[in-house]
């Protein structure tokens, strides 16, 4: 079977392919990932990003190859997590810029469409590194269009395509000295030929395949042992830029016109903080990854362009001295104590999640109804394993708990008196992992002050409070803890509440929603938001909170 000509319809399914070759496959490259510090896993990563790539260009595929490829780099970029992920979303944003426009695409112009994201992704890159994904992309495409030159049938150039990858592999750990020191192949070179695999299998209609040679040969390397050795071969005082830093910054107009965006310029500044750095953007955010020692510092500079959205920040070191902690029992050396750490209170696994984004080293399950025990705080902050802990208690009722863990346990401990999840969400972010001790829990204090958090929850009870009569079961709107609405109904107790807490110095509302809570009220309340406030920016978070619908965090 030839096939001389290709459109966008059958570019979705390739991607739908091939992101479930990756996704299947995904525990596989996660146990080659060594490469250069353990910032998270590259499967899981490549995965993530690739399902948001083929998510989007399922919905937006038609029959016009460049508007389909357009929607796979518009889901990659939006999804992107980790080293790994951003490079696959720029490997896919130069292919999508190379095909704008074309109805079908030819092998030639496949072909070259492949090279043009090779091309891209080096650029995102401050330091291309060989032996690594770039390496295997870069071989592939210079294959494919050199057999695209004599050959016309697309399917003989994606076979030369992921040929000439499975050999590149192969040739990664002859190029860096860690992968042959420890004995893999590059996990990302490996996660972007599972794709062009995926590719290949749907052009040919043929399964995906189970087993793959270049997996033969590594079966006796990716065993959990194995992978857990991989991070002795370097120490954790070695890693120079401690904290793997991602975020978004979602452009704003006012301050564009101030200073005005150049992808190339925002790289070369951040590029003074760190390393491991990718940028990309569009014409509404730009997407940021590096690995940095001040990711305050990181931050700042993105807000000179707009507001940060997405953030995640994981400390490195902590990463690696747990892997090689439970690699072995009877290690000579003990793990390095990093020099902070942080622990907060939160109810709710999406709120947990969020505070572990943006650097909590612990979470303890808790809040209204549900206190830790000083007992349970003082074990938080031994897990944390620093030489410093910062405590958020995030309710005014475990304030005191905190205070007295800070006394018993062993490690010096300051307690931040956060009464609300929104003052701790923004105290950690006014974190700096830099700073002085004193400074931080300032600058920590001063910006929990700086947000106004509203809730809405239910009556237990009949009661009257301030003048207001509240029937049980009714929905209440607390501002700042004082009831100031109730309603009948959440979504209209929620709207009220805002309405009473939102004035002209408002920027940005955080809707932070609950366990039973579903997208038809969450999409009421952010319509609500933009209908009667719409220079306000809004964010949304699943929190999965019990007792509280919604939670809002108001700067």
């Amino acid at each position: 079977m030839r096939m001389t000509s290709l459109d966008g319809v059958r570019f979705a399914r390739m991607v739908s392919a091939g992101a479930q070759h990756l996704s299947i496959n995904a525990d596989m490259v996660d146990a080659l990932n060594v490469f250069p510090v353990p910032d998270g896993d590259t499967g899981t990563n490549m995965n993530l990003s690739m399902t948001s790539g083929a998510k989007e260009t399922k919905a937006g595929s038609q029959a016009h190859f460049g508007k389909t490829a357009e929607a796979l780099s518009k889901g990659l970029l939006m999804g992107a997590r980790g080293n790994s992920g951003v490079i696959l979303s720029q490997l896919f944003r130069g292919f999508s810029k190379a095909v704008a426009g074309k109805q079908e695409v030819s092998a030639f112009e496949l072909a070259a469409a492949f090279e043009a994201g090779v091309q891209t992704a080096y650029k995102a890159v401050m330091k291309p590194v060989e032996g690594t994904i770039l390496t295997v992309a870069k071989d592939a495409a210079k294959k494919a269009v050199a057999v695209s030159q004599k050959e016309t049938d697309i399917i003989a150039v994606m076979e030369a395509l992921v040929k000439e990858g499975q050999a590149s592999l192969k040739r990664t750990p002859e190029l860096l000295p860690v992968l042959k020191e420890v004995g893999v192949v590059d996990s990302g070179g490996q996660g972007l030929l599972l794709v062009y695999e995926g590719f290949l299998a749907e052009l040919k209609g043929e399964a995906l395949p189970a087993v793959l040679s270049t997996r033969q040969d590594m079966k006796d390397l990716v065993s959990a042992e194995h992978h857990k050795s991989v991070q002795s071969f370097m120490n954790t005082e070695d890693i120079e830029f401690g904290y793997c830093t991602e975020f978004m910054v979602k452009f704003d107009e006012k301050k564009l016109a101030q200073n005005p965006f150049s992808e190339d310029r925002f790289r070369h500044e951040l590029s003074e903080f760190g390393d491991s750095l990718l940028v990309i953007s569009d014409e509404e955010i730009a997407k940021v990854h590096i690995h940095a020692e001040q990711p305050g510092s990181v931050l700042t500079i993105g807000q000179k362009y707009g507001s940060l959205i997405n953030m995640k920040i994981e400390n490195m070191r902590e990463q690696h001295s747990a892997i090689t902690s439970s690699a072995s029992a009877s290690a000579e050396k003990p793990a390095v104590k990093a020099q902070y750490g942080v622990v907060a209170v939160a109810m709710g696994s999406g709120v947990a999640e969020l505070f572990k984004s943006i650097g909590a080293a612990a979470v303890i399950e808790g809040g209204q109804t549900m206190n830790p025990s000083t007992e349970d705080i003082v074990k938080a902050i031994n897990d944390c394993h620093a030489e410093h802990v910062f405590v958020l208690p995030n309710n005014k009722n475990i304030i005191m708990a905190a205070e007295q863990a800070a006394e018993i346990a062993k490690t010096p401990v300051s307690v931040v008196p956060t009464k609300t999840v929104p003052q701790g969400l923004a105290a950690l972010i006014a974190f700096n992992p830099d700073g002085e001790e004193a400074a931080n829990r300032a600058a920590m204090i001063e910006a929990s002050a700086q947000v106004k958090t509203g809730q809405v929850t239910h009556a237990v009870r009949d009661t009257t409070i301030d003048g207001i009569d509240i029937k049980k079961d009714d929905f209440m709107g607390l501002a700042e803890g004082k009831i100031i609405v109730t309603h009948s109904e959440k979504i209209d107790a929620a709207k009220k509440l805002l309405q009473s807490m939102l004035d002209d110095e408002s920027e940005i509302v955080t809707v932070i929603y609950g366990e039973e809570v579903s997208e038809t009220a969450v999409e009421q309340v952010t319509e609500f938001i933009g209908e009667h406030y719409p220079d306000i920016e809004v964010e949304v978070h699943d929190g999965k909170q019990p007792l509280y619908p919604f939670i809002f965090s108001i700067e």
